[in-house]
């Protein structure tokens, strides 16, 4: 049995009349009609049994969407607000989940509020918190019965592109706390503050719940090595002692690209950017699996067999574009052990 899943970043997926933001900021006809075509085409290209989505305004025109792509199973925890001034202008927006199998339980992930503290909140601030995008926590039956735990989200992003810094594969943890914390401490980066408590709240979930096998399908508006990364999967972020290692691992490093006519000297291939800010390319969409996943485990259940990141559009326009994406999609696809009983019939 093969799963594939996927993460899609619509890019302001907001039915006309209504617009976002601000009151100019909207499609017309022509304009929407030419975006969810090439969302289909997209969608199609993807090939996925599963799919997150995020910057999700019209859910209901989105629900429309996929149902005609074959999809049955449709879901949001939230709902997109609209402007108190304003009936036709957006000012949230939401992620989205749909499966071609049964969405069995969808669960609320609540705020850690012990993690605000680590974080340096004021009981104000406490108060007030909230996840800048609710995240989905959905419980999936797959063929053969087996099941699956899939959570969407899309953290805090960085808007005024304020100072954050960037790591590189060799940094540790400490070294990346010690100048991330000291960041916080300057207030140079109230986004990432936030994006860390809510990777921080979703770690403790996925924690909670990490008997079941697990994907999280997201745009998590930080780069690769990030300590974002540290907080939603590892468990020495929030105690050094712990002897775990990690709760969630990155899919892309579970598989290996092959190289046709591979030349003596050719260096490894550099991972695909998801998006571009300034011409550079960043990788800020991901699917992280648990450990029910990795090639490592003896006991996994299955394997990553794919990992695509479908970028062309982003090859044209590094910009992209309001009638494509500003985002790549990306697919991983998990290739299932034979159960038991298939086992036995194929005998």
């Amino acid at each position: 049995m093969k799963i594939r899943l996927g993460t899609f970043n619509l890019f302001q997926f907001v039915e006309p009349p209504y617009a976002w933001y601000t009151k100019k900021e909207k499609f017309n006809q022509r304009q929407w009609l030419e975006k969810t075509t090439w969302i289909k085409d997209q969608i199609r290209k993807m090939d996925c049994h599963i799919i997150g989505f995020q910057e999700v305004f019209s859910s209901d025109a989105l629900k429309s969407l996929v149902k005609e792509l074959g999809y049955e199973h449709f879901v949001t925890v939230d709902v997109a607000k609209l402007s108190s001034r304003n009936p036709y202008k957006y000012v949230t927006t939401t992620v989205a989940f749909t499966s071609k199998y049964l969405i069995t339980d969808i669960e609320t992930v609540k705020v850690h509020a012990p993690t605000l503290e680590s974080h340096h909140f004021t009981e104000t601030d406490e108060e007030t918190f909230h996840f800048s995008r609710l995240p989905i926590k959905a419980h999936i039956t797959l063929p053969d019965s087996q099941k699956l735990l899939v959570y969407v989200c899309h953290l805090k992003s960085n808007r005024l592109n304020a100072f954050e810094q960037v790591f590189k594969k060799e940094d540790s943890l400490e070294h990346k706390k010690e100048l991330v914390f000291k960041t916080l401490d300057d207030k140079y980066s109230t986004a990432l503050k936030q994006r860390l408590c809510e990777a921080s709240s979703l770690f403790y979930d996925i924690e909670r719940s990490k008997e079941n096998p697990t994907v999280l399908l997201c745009d998590l508006n930080d780069k690769e090595f990030s300590l974002t990364i540290d907080a939603m999967t590892n468990y020495k972020y929030h105690d050094e002692k712990n002897e775990e290692s990690f709760v969630l691992y990155d899919a892309s490093y579970q598989y290996k690209h092959k190289i046709h006519n591979p030349h003596p000297e050719a260096k490894e291939p550099q991972r695909k950017a998801t998006s571009y800010f300034l011409g550079k390319g960043n990788v800020l969409d991901y699917i992280f699996i648990s450990n029910h996943f990795t090639r490592e485990n003896a006991d996994n259940i299955a394997t990553v067999t794919d990992y695509t990141v479908l970028d062309e559009h982003l090859q044209e326009n590094r910009d992209g574009s309001l009638l494509t994406s500003d985002h790549a999609q990306v697919v991983c696809e998990l290739t299932y052990k034979p159960t038991n009983a298939n086992h036995k019939e194929s005998k």
